[in-house]
């Protein structure tokens, strides 16, 4: 079977990366503007928003995963020559520079005088992008050491997975910067300020490169039943040990969640498995779909950095957050909100109007 013959849009996988990335832009959207007397979990509509909220970042991690295995495993050349290698080293670098550029604390980049222990902070706090890209170069690593020792992707990767979902708790509790500078310990654990910590989020990335080993080596199992409800069957056992291990514990289980506990991470998992069997049940009776959510799906860098430069601003622009940030009523934040998500669509739908497209910043 050839490259072409293999190589083939995933519908369902398509489907995940829109949602995903249009889930992100309204769920910052509205933690930027929505007034904290309206944040109360008596709210239905706000529960279920924080629920998904809390989602949306594991479901990001896992097609990402997903995604950049597919496309790497497809290439049917032992690691050394496999040219995803390369493409994937500059995307680590790229997505890392980026993350770092987005929060830069000065426009000279020489001089560091005038910069606030609070900047430098804020600069060295480890997001979604420095993750991705550190998840992307231990999948590789990990795709390395399967070829070498002939375990299989399935089990190294998952091994891979529990090295970084396994320490969580504990490297949580530990305070890294009594070993490690702050730049650096901010990739072990949330307590010097970090979004994504690499425990227990890369565990996320390895989980969905599982699922996209498998997709690259058997190139129409995702068309079968079989494949849509195991998934789904997979998810739903997580899902129950969860409550049974809650249940049998008598474990106070928050669902509003704690990110760096065994509970929650198992939870998470169970769910993106759920949902992925879900929408690729769903998928097998569609043979397309509108060509905008492939764009969207494609431009989830240039989507992500945009709307963080628009809410959250820069060194030369304060953002949305300076002006309206936790002010706003529910329906006028709805309102910005979806005025956001249409003018990201708008955008990439420009871009590819006009053929203009950077490689670096498509996948």
């Amino acid at each position: 079977m050839s490259k072409a013959e293999k190589k083939q849009r995933i519908i369902f996988i398509d489907l995940l990366r829109a949602f995903a990335v249009l889930q992100m832009v309204q769920g910052h959207t509205v933690d930027v503007l929505l007034a904290n007397e309206f944040r109360t979990y008596e709210s239905l509509s706000y529960s279920i928003w924080h629920f998904m909220r809390g989602m949306t970042a594991p479901i990001f991690m896992f097609t990402s995963g997903t995604v950049f295995t597919y496309l790497f495993r497809l290439v049917d050349e032992p690691f050394e020559k496999n040219p995803r290698v390369v493409k994937g080293f500059k995307r680590f670098l790229l997505l890392l520079s980026i993350g770092y550029l987005l929060r830069f604390p000065t426009l000279n980049p020489f001089n560091f005088q005038y910069i606030t222990e609070s900047q430098l902070n804020v600069f060295y706090t480890v997001d979604v992008l420095h993750l991705i890209g550190f998840g992307l170069l231990f999948i590789m690593i990990f795709a390395f050491i399967s070829e070498k020792i002939k375990l299989g992707d399935t089990a190294t990767f998952l091994l891979a997975a529990l090295i970084f979902i396994l320490p969580t708790p504990v490297f949580n509790k530990i305070d890294w910067l009594m070993y490690l500078p702050k730049p650096f310990a901010n990739y072990f654990y949330q307590g010097a300020g970090s979004l994504f910590p690499l425990f227990p989020w890369v565990g996320y990335m390895l989980i969905g490169a599982i699922l996209g080993s498998k997709l690259a080596k058997n190139p129409t199992i995702f068309r079968t039943t079989s494949f849509s409800l195991k998934t789904i069957l997979s998810g739903l056992i997580i899902l129950g040990l969860v409550y049974l291990y809650n249940f049998i514990s008598f474990s106070n289980f928050n669902i509003q969640f704690d990110s760096y506990n065994y509970q929650t991470i198992a939870f998470r998992i169970g769910f993106v498995l759920t949902l992925t069997g879900v929408v690729s049940l769903i998928s097998q009776s569609i043979h397309s779909i509108p060509h905008v959510l492939i764009l969207v799906g494609r431009n989830t860098l240039l989507i992500y950095v945009v709307h963080l430069l628009i809410l959250y601003g820069s060194v030369i622009n304060p953002g949305v957050i300076i002006i309206w940030g936790n002010k706003l009523n529910p329906e006028l934040t709805i309102l910005i909100a979806i005025t956001m998500i249409t003018l990201m669509v708008l955008m990439v739908l420009a871009l590819n109007k006009l053929k203009i497209r950077n490689k670096q910043l498509v996948t």
